[in-house]
């Protein structure tokens, strides 16, 4: 017992919190699964989550850890823009360190707004976007130093089993079954 609590003393707990999502009424797994599943999935990255580091090497860096915690498709995570304009366009937005007003559609039609980043601390806003629509979002958060922290890889795995949810959605108004 005495060595669990010493553990736990020089090894705080730092959990990856995800909080704060929501569903479009048009979201679906399946329309997920088949527009990505074998494809390049283009992520559009906003804010700089490690702000004494270059943009690009954090990109660069933080790329593979998305890919290791990816959802179940077989999809492979882009910061490239297609050559040509693509409708629907499917595209995941990580806007880091998000002003708290930054709402998920205008994040899909482009825009994104910050507040001050807190050192030592990742803060996420993942939104799922068919063209300019918002069809899943979330935020996640988790104490990290750099891009090669291991918390990172468990903060987008969560992160990503909330966007890219699979459970079937309960359509309202219910009724119960002894309503019928």
């Amino acid at each position: 017992m005495l060595a669990g609590l010493l553990s736990a003393a020089v090894h705080p707990a730092t959990a990856q919190t995800v909080g704060g999502f929501d569903y479009a009424p048009q979201y679906d797994f399946s329309e997920f699964w088949a527009a990505t599943d074998g494809r390049r999935f283009r992520v559009v990255f906003a804010g700089n989550p490690f702000p004494s580091l270059p943009i690009e090497s954090v990109m660069h860096r933080l790329l593979p850890v998305m890919q290791a915690n990816k959802p179940r498709p077989n999809l492979t995570f882009t910061y490239e823009r297609p050559p040509e304009e693509v409708r629907p366009d499917y595209r995941l937005a990580l806007v880091f360190d998000p002003a708290n007003d930054l709402t998920a559609a205008r994040v899909c039609s482009g825009q994104a707004w910050f507040k001050p980043s807190t050192p030592g601390r990742v803060y996420v806003f993942g939104v799922y976007c068919r063209n300019d629509l918002a069809l899943s979002q979330a935020t996640a958060w988790t104490a990290a130093t750099g891009p090669d922290d291991p918390r990172l890889a468990p903060l987008f795995a969560q992160l990503f089993l909330v966007l890219f949810d699979d459970s079937p959605r309960r359509r309202w108004p219910h009724r119960p079954f002894f309503d019928r």
